[in-house]
């Protein structure tokens, strides 16, 4: 059986090896204007999607934006902590000269009111999330189309992720192509 196999190996080398010199031997006919391609014709493309939605207009705008509100939101935690620090304050130097019930109800309410205001920041930070994870979907949805047209001008039958690949040829990676496109197509996405 090994043997077998190692003839059979040595069989499809012997026609793969003669199979790409045969290739390698065919005349080129001449040609007066080199065709132009954007993208390598392959079956099997990969793109890396993190770089195409990062470096694309679309995602560099939605990073400004969530990072404009990420800011504006800190500044406004910032500003919430100092005024809940001063209040606490006020509220630990009234301890002394208060009856232990009135204070333990002012104490209360400092508590709820700072876990409501907790809460409503953390909601805050949660939309900020949720749009960048919405705008992401928004991308890809938009995105698609173009992949699938650089598929098929390149006769591929799959794209796939970069990092999923463990080795190939940096002719396949169309993300440059991808994000170029898609920059046509969709510009930053502002409304």
């Amino acid at each position: 059986m090994r043997r077998f196999a190692r003839i059979l190996s040595t069989l499809l080398a012997t026609l793969l090896a003669g199979s790409f010199v045969a290739a390698q031997e065919q005349p080129t006919p001449p040609q007066t204007d080199p065709p132009q391609r954007s993208v390598v014709q392959s079956p099997i493309l990969t793109i890396d999607t993190d770089r195409l939605y990062s470096q694309s207009a679309f995602g560099l705008r939605v990073a400004r934006e969530i990072e404009e509100r990420g800011a504006a939101l800190a500044t406004e935690n910032r500003s919430i902590e100092a005024e809940l620090a001063a209040e606490e304050q006020e509220l630990t130097d009234k301890r002394k000269t208060m009856e232990p019930g009135a204070f333990r109800v002012l104490a209360d309410a400092f508590d709820e009111k700072v876990q409501q205001t907790r809460r409503a920041q953390e909601t805050k930070g949660r939309e900020l999330s949720q749009l960048l994870e919405k705008e992401q979907i928004t991308f890809l949805n938009a995105a698609a189309p173009v992949l699938e047209t650089l598929m098929r001008e390149t006769g591929a039958a799959v794209i796939l992720e970069r990092r999923s690949v463990f080795l190939s040829a940096n002719a396949i990676d169309i993300t440059d192509a991808a994000i170029a496109r898609i920059d046509t197509a969709l510009g930053d996405g502002a409304e």
